[in-house]
């Protein structure tokens, strides 16, 4: 049964970079689970299995406005180091959390020097045409 909006589908996946970087893989691991139209994933893997049923593989490159969109220089923070706590030793690629009015925002740290932190809240996957190996697994009607 061809996989359409509302079915959960089950899938395998490998996810590279076009430099061939694997930064993502369900191998080793229970199938992905979702619902087609339900938002959980990125719209580009979505559409690359509807339509196909349990047993199909598929080849997918997915440009980034189908994926985590472009970076967005609104998410780029410039703090002082001086607000940076003693504790913490902040080195370009380092994760941290800072709390902001919103709630909670997740950031790579993406450049130091002595007198100030660039913060990156963009996906780290933003900006980057993302390729999928896909194996649709079983596909469960609404």
């Amino acid at each position: 049964m061809a996989a359409k909006r509302g079915d959960t589908v089950f899938v395998h996946y490998t996810g590279k970079l076009d430099d061939g970087t694997e930064f993502d893989s369900s191998e080793g691991r229970e199938p992905l689970e979702f619902v087609i139209g339900g938002g959980a994933i990125i719209p580009g893997f979505e559409t690359a299995v509807e339509g196909k049923d349990a047993g199909d593989k598929v080849t997918v490159s997915i440009p980034p406005e189908q994926a985590y969109g472009m970076p967005n220089d609104e998410m780029v923070l410039i703090v002082p180091r001086s607000e940076v706590p003693d504790h913490i030793e902040p080195e370009v690629g380092m994760l941290l959390q800072i709390a902001l009015e919103e709630g909670e925002l997740d950031v790579a740290v993406s450049r130091v020097t002595d007198d100030e932190v660039e913060l990156d809240g963009n996906h780290p996957l933003a900006g980057k045409t993302l390729n999928f190996d896909i194996e649709i697994v079983d596909v469960k009607p609404a």
